[in-house]
């Protein structure tokens, strides 16, 4: 077989020495269009657990590269002078230079042959190969020739950054954050080799613009940043070598290969640096191409395909975790009003990857502070953050934990009955903070299904009754109801009888805009001023009966497309009169409906918004929308949102994940400055300490996890050793067993996981 590599980076280095020393016989042709010698960047960084890879893939390269790494097990972060180190992160950095002449000497051994200084354009010259490895970097020619074929996608981010060097020595990886007038600047630094440290500057484009730097002028870059840094370089000089500012590249590629092309390295795939190096995902998949090509050395498109198939979720993993760590700093100004422990700990487990846990089994002392500081200012006294009580208003919740508003379908003619009576009450022995009631229509015609809940009449207000008056008395959980009207999605069938699909004889809907949710169901009535106070007069009615009805708060439903929502979204309000156009006009009607809640409610009893941060759907709501929306509702007395997305359209697209609504409660709880509630696959009590330890919500509410398991709380508890006196007398003898086994199994489940952890390779 004959292989042409274009592109004399690690990763097509790296493929092609496994390759020619799996197979002697094939030729293999590395191009390159630069000299040997010529390298753009400083260091490169791997984790102990990649360095591992390489040691089983290839002794001689992994001997060759360990005998040049500088090697460090922690992490420093620093703002403004103070600093704080996190140990137990195995890493290894290694000056890029170096790095490809180490892999030239491989090559070389092995029969690999290397051309430099060939700047390939015109792929017609290597019709006789067999395949060619496109590994020509970010701005691959070979995949902008065929950009179509492979669905190339760049999108630019927008921070700048602009990669340096320095002689500064450095005993650890250090974030180095930096208060300027016009907002942070962070450094990404490490040492590579003796005497040598790489320095990435980066920063918004805002901050970027105020201080006037310029693209390509490096005097005045290197002047300004070396007098912001002066204390951390300590009279060490920053080198440069090329060191324009950029904006990252977020490079993808829906194929990743065509014809008897494949793609390699930064041309097919990128991850911002934050998450460690981008070398580290190209020589990965260089061994995922190796492995495929093994696999299959008769059939080259087989070979490609299995590439693929193995590598693309790890790398659209990397991707997304790098996503999430780039949006962390392209909001680090957010984050500046936090206390520093607060901080360092958002910078830590910014990804996702890194929760509380993980940090706690590397490095105890370092969580112990967080917790430490959590404490001091929240006054509180707990092991685990999830624990801490929390005030909103006159109520005090015991813990941060809450169950989500989730449809029971149950309920005849609005009346809840001995269903309700069970779903609420059990979860409330079961020990949550705050109970959120399933959307509660104020009117018949706000109903969703027929089998949805009201408290629009003195029989429903008296079996609501029944519910809290039991858990007021037997527990210590708060209990809040959810206020809604159906507005265009109303009057369809049960989920489990047929989702969106309409009843017969269904009654008239009401909404912003004559617009249907879908072609199965009617369009509704655009609401005129008659109807706005109607509805307006029905949620104030209904708060009335939530104080006669015994709830501690109140939620307004202006989600998910329901009415007050369908006037908040440009996709569901198209009016043309004073209540349509801009966010202040769609926000009116809403706001309306909130002060009549507010004015009918006590004033010692706190009302919460649910809202939709974005409707996952094109030109929807913005975030500068949603950032006025929750400011006005706190304006008029709102005293958390809960923060919730989608479900505004039929065609909507969303992106799910671990904990994937958190960054939108992020950005309204830490631009808008109110409290927050947020939701959405969290499953275990490390990801709740792990958000509001963070500041990313303030409370954590919980939907699936609690239908089969409405003791999660009672449980996380013993897990955390949290010691509790509102658990009935009846069940106080199921203590003990439950917290003696969690605590055994806690405890062998921590030492599998340090067991498993890949043993540092520090010489």
């Amino acid at each position: 077989m004959k292989i042409t590599v274009i592109g004399g980076g690690p990763g097509g280095l790296y493929f092609s020495i496994l390759t020619k020393k799996a197979m002697p016989n094939w030729e293999i042709n590395v191009y390159e269009r630069n000299k040997p010698d010529d390298s753009f960047g400083f260091g490169v960084v791997f984790s102990d657990e990649t360095l591992g890879e390489f040691l089983k893939r290839d002794m001689e390269s992994y001997e060759l590269i360990r005998s040049k790494f500088a090697y460090w097990d922690d992490i420093i972060v620093a703002r403004d002078g103070k600093e704080v180190s996190i140990a137990g992160n195995g890493f290894c950095g290694c000056s890029r230079k170096t790095l490809l002449k180490l892999l030239h000497q491989r090559c070389e051994e092995e029969g690999v042959k290397l051309h430099f200084e060939q700047n390939v354009d015109d792929l017609s010259q290597f019709k006789d190969s067999d395949i060619i490895v496109a590994s020509d970097g970010i701005g691959s020619g070979i995949r902008t020739q065929f950009q179509n074929e492979f669905g190339t996608n760049i999108q630019l981010k927008s921070n700048r950054f602009v990669w340096m060097g320095s002689t500064k020595p450095l005993d650890a990886f250090t974030y180095f954050f930096k208060s300027t007038p016009y907002g942070m600047i962070v450094a990404h630094t490490y040492q590579y080799e003796e005497g040598m440290s790489t320095w990435i500057f980066e920063c918004t484009n805002e901050t970027w613009e105020k201080l006037q730097f310029e693209v390509e002028n490096e005097a005045d870059t290197v002047s300004k940043l070396s007098e912001i840094f002066k204390e951390e370089l300590d009279g060490h000089p920053l080198i440069t070598n090329k060191s324009h500012w950029r904006q990252f590249p977020h490079v993808t590629n829906k194929n990743w290969h065509h014809n008897n092309i494949v793609l390699l390295g930064d041309a097919k795939a990128t991850a911002h640096f934050s998450i460690g190096s981008g070398t580290k995902l190209a020589m990965d998949c260089a061994i995922g191409l190796f492995d495929a090509l093994m696999a299959n050395p008769d059939n080259v498109q087989n070979t490609f395909l299995q590439y693929e198939k193995t590598r693309r979720n790890p790398v659209e993993m990397i991707q997304y975790a790098a996503l999430v760590s780039l949006d962390w700093f392209e909001n680090m100004n957010r984050y500046k009003k936090y206390p520093f422990y607060q901080f360092s700990f958002g910078c830590m487990t910014r990804s996702k990857k890194v929760t509380y846990e993980n940090l706690r089994l590397r490095d105890q002392s370092y969580t112990d502070k967080v917790l430490q500081e959590f404490n001091q200012i929240n006054k509180n006294n707990t092991y685990a953050a999830a624990f801490s009580t929390f005030e909103l208003r006159g109520l005090e919740l015991s813990n941060r934990i809450a169950m989500s508003s989730m449809g029971q379908y149950s309920a005849n003619h609005g009346l809840v009955n001995n269903w309700h009576f069970q779903h609420y009450t059990s979860r409330a022995i079961g020990g949550l903070g705050l109970i959120i009631t399933e959307m509660t229509a104020v009117d018949a015609n706000g109903r969703i299904t027929l089998g949805c809940a009201g408290i629009y009449n003195e029989e429903q207000v008296a079996a609501w009754k029944k519910t809290t008056d039991f858990i007021h008395e037997h527990t210590a959980t708060k209990i809040g109801i959810q206020l809604g009207h159906s507005g265009r999605k109303g009057a369809v069938k049960k989920p489990w009888e047929g989702t969106n699909k309409p009843i017969d004889n269904a009654w008239e809907l009401l909404s912003a805009s004559a617009i249907a949710f879908n072609d199965k169901m009617p369009v509704p009535k655009e609401m005129n001023a008659t109807d706005m106070q109607n509805v307006i007069n029905q949620f104030a009615n209904a708060a009335k009966n939530a104080e006669k009805a015994g709830f501690d708060m109140i939620e307004l439903q202006a989600h998910h497309g329901f009415l007050l929502a369908s006037f908040l979204s440009p996709l569901t309000n198209n009016r043309t009169d004073e209540f349509g156009g801009s966010v202040e006009n769609r926000l009116k009607f809403p706001l309306q409906v909130f002060n009549a809640v507010r004015e009918n409610f006590p004033t010692e009893k706190p009302i919460s918004v649910r809202i939709s941060a974005t409707d996952l759907a094109a030109n929807g709501i913005s975030q500068e929308d949603v950032l006025c929306i929750a400011s006005e509702f706190k304006k008029v007395g709102a005293d958390i949102i809960n923060v919730s997305t989608g479900n505004t359209v039929e065609n909507q697209n969303p992106k799910t994940g671990r904990m994937w609504q958190v960054p939108f409660s992020d950005m309204i709880r830490n631009e808008a400055e109110i409290a927050t509630i947020t939701a959405g696959s969290i499953t275990d009590i490390d990801q709740i300490n792990t958000i509001i330890l963070n500041g990313k919500a303030d409370l954590v509410a919980l939907g699936k996890p609690l239908l089969l398991d409405p003791y999660f709380v009672r449980k996380a508890e013993a897990y955390e050793q949290i010691h509790v006196t509102d658990i009935p007398n009846p069940y106080q003898k199921g203590i003990e067993n439950l917290y003696s086994s969690t605590v055994s199994d806690r405890k062998q489940t921590e030492r599998m996981k340090k067991a498993l952890k890949p043993k540092s390779n520090k010489k």
